[in-house]
């Protein structure tokens, strides 16, 4: 079987139009590098998005316990 090989150059938008990414992917890899980019980036979004409900969760713990301390402190 022939090796064929496939380049896909794709411009980051960080990165200037002179410079861009490329990857190479051949028959053999099945697009395998393709696939473990995309669920590395899939992870990184799913980790920012559980690091902001949490914050999000301590934010509203937070404020609930000092609306309850400004009420005790009311109370006589």
């Amino acid at each position: 079987m022939a090796m064929r090989s496939i380049i896909i150059s794709r411009a980051h938008p960080l990165l200037s139009n002179a410079r861009s990414a490329r990857r190479f992917l051949s028959d053999q890899g099945g697009g395998r590098v393709l696939e473990d980019e995309e669920r590395a980036r899939e992870n990184l979004y799913v980790k920012k998005m559980e690091k902001e409900k949490l914050e999000k969760q301590k934010q509203k713990l937070e404020e609930k316990e000092k609306t309850d301390k400004d009420k005790s402190d009311k109370k006589p």
